[in-house]
């Protein structure tokens, strides 16, 4: 009987092996080593503005430096002319240069999206500048604006203007002049952004519209603009962000001058900390354009709804 039992006995069923995690944690150590370079790279530089922001910090003049509290801030609301005068024209300079940059963006990208004998080439042509770096445009333009060889001198032998104008020392002339060297380079950016949310629009939609007798103007307010509305806000506030702290260019072509007249925000914290070597007070006005820009961005996209659907 006890060999009929030991036989009827059903065999035990297999262990199940535990599932190993290290497959499930495989690519975040993978990612590790790169992102703790990224976070020291980051998080280092953007802490020290922070410290050194509450501190009088210049390495010329070791027996003033030590705690200061917010008198680095207070001194830049309440005491520094100088400040505003450069917040208000990086203001200005955002304003301007984003919005034509959209303007001419938007109708570069209209034409290249249409059909016609050598497309390829004309998307090329337009898209060229921004591959070429900001150092390198602002020497092309240094060059274009110069008053001996560039643009002026031809202009002055067909009789417009005078021989050794220089638009770039002209503070009549010097804010266009930035502009135009700056929108050369920035228009491609919108460009190729919204042409490639172009590609996405359903032909369906424009075929249908025409049946139902809408113009051009008509598709083009109630079709192709709501399609491109997410692609416009974030090229905008990404280009936004740039434009303020836009240095290669302005530092190139004017300086700053003249007469300070093109000194944006952080052309002043450049000079504060690099040439005056007063980098506690840099620091200050590096953490409030940082604050400024995050408020900004923040306020923008909540107003434009950037991800939901219009009603």
């Amino acid at each position: 009987m006890a060999q009929a039992a030991a036989v009827a006995k059903p065999p035990a069923p297999p262990r199940r092996r535990r599932a190993s995690a290290t497959p499930r944690r495989l690519p975040y150590l993978l990612i590790a080593p790169a992102a703790l370079l990224m976070l020291g790279f980051i998080a280092y530089p953007v802490i020290s503005v922070f410290y050194y922001s509450l501190q009088n910090y210049n390495p010329t003049k070791p027996w003033r430096n030590g705690y200061a509290g917010f008198d680095n801030f207070v001194h830049a609301f309440t005491e520094d002319p100088v400040f505003w005068d450069t917040l208000t024209f990086s203001a200005k300079w955002v304003v301007v240069e984003v919005g034509l940059q959209l303007m001419f963006g938007l109708a570069l990208a209209l034409i290249v999206n249409q059909t016609f004998v050598g497309r390829a080439l004309g998307r090329a042509l337009v898209f060229s500048p921004w591959a070429v770096s900001g150092v390198l445009t602002s020497a092309i333009w240094v060059l274009l604006y110069n008053s001996q060889t560039g643009i002026t001198r031809y202009l002055a032998d067909v009789g417009i203007g005078s021989y050794g104008t220089s638009w770039l020392s002209d503070t009549s002339t010097v804010f266009p002049a930035a502009i135009v060297a700056d929108l050369w380079r920035g228009v491609p950016f919108f460009a190729i952004l919204i042409l490639a949310d172009l590609q996405s629009v359903s032909k369906d939609l424009y075929e249908a519209a025409e049946v139902d007798g809408a113009s051009r103007l008509q598709q083009f307010w109630h079709i192709t603009l709501p399609h491109l509305k997410d692609a416009i806000v974030l090229s905008t506030l990404l280009r936004a962000v740039w434009e303020f702290n836009n240095v290669d260019l302005l530092y190139t072509l004017t300086g700053g001058g003249p007469a300070g007249e093109t000194t944006t925000l952080p052309l002043y914290i450049a000079d504060t900390s690099v040439d005056a070597h007063n980098f506690g007070y840099a620091s200050a006005l590096t953490t409030v354009a940082f604050v400024i820009l995050l408020f900004c961005s923040m306020v923008y996209l909540r107003l434009s709804k950037f991800g939901r659907e219009a009603k």
